[in-house]
């Protein structure tokens, strides 16, 4: 049996298949694209709900796999070499993922490496102008009378939105004809702009058809599906 004790993580959230892929997370926009790729490569692992709303991800069994306090994280107990890795951050996740199994990545340099650029693409903008948009205009910023920064926010997501809506021009996928990590990268959160934020009318979405017909056929796909619920809520 694969001994998994030299990672404190799987003493608090404790493995009943430590064979398989260990990973911790919730199903935020962020969360499911470990889930939702693990779904698509059919990968065999075990999800561990951590509850962010407890702060348990700021516990120090969790903090010893991602010293940033941020879901997800997982651990391959059949890493680099055959021996057990940890990893956090989803893009990197992502990215392990899809060299581990040789699929949903392009496997020519120049494709694969434009896959990537738009991985970092969601992380660096779309992940943070999108999340902050939320604050201010769904959560506790809502209250402060001073609208600039949900303004400025809305603004730059409008202007994100609009990338994607270029790139998409002609495209069934961010990469063409091919579903990559890309799409799995980006589908969780303009999901949640649209409808768990209800930030549909702020930010024009409706004038942006090729990104919300994008939307409907990443959603469409079964993996994907599967993912978003991945760990079960409480």
């Amino acid at each position: 049996m694969t001994d998994l004790s030299a990672f404190p993580i799987a003493n608090r959230w404790k493995p009943a298949h430590p064979d398989r892929i260990q990973l911790y997370s919730l199903p935020t926009p962020n969360g499911v694209k470990v889930s939702i790729a693990l779904e698509e490569l059919g990968l065999d692992y075990e999800p561990h709900l951590v509850d962010i709303m407890k702060n348990e991800s700021w516990t120090p069994e969790f903090l010893s796999l991602n010293p940033n306090g941020k879901i997800p994280a997982i651990i391959d107990p059949d890493g680099p070499g055959g021996k057990p890795i940890g990893l956090f951050e989803s893009g990197a996740i992502l990215i392990y993922l899809a060299e581990k199994t040789g699929r949903l990545l392009p496997t020519d340099p120049a494709g694969r490496y434009e896959a990537i650029q738009w991985v970092f693409f969601q992380m660096a903008s779309i992940g943070p102008m999108f999340g902050q948009l939320g604050f201010f205009y769904k959560f506790a910023g809502k209250d402060i009378t001073d609208k600039r920064p949900l303004n400025r926010y809305a603004d730059e997501s409008k202007r994100l939105l609009g990338v994607m809506e270029t790139r998409l021009t002609g495209r069934k996928w961010l990469m063409g004809d091919e579903y990559t990590i890309a799409d799995i990268a980006h589908v969780g959160w303009v999901r949640n702009l649209i409808g768990f934020y209800g930030a549909r009318e702020i930010v024009g979405y409706d004038s942006f058809p090729n990104v919300d017909a994008w939307l409907n056929r990443v959603l469409e796909r079964p993996a994907v599906q599967r993912g978003l619920n991945i760990p079960a809520r409480p």
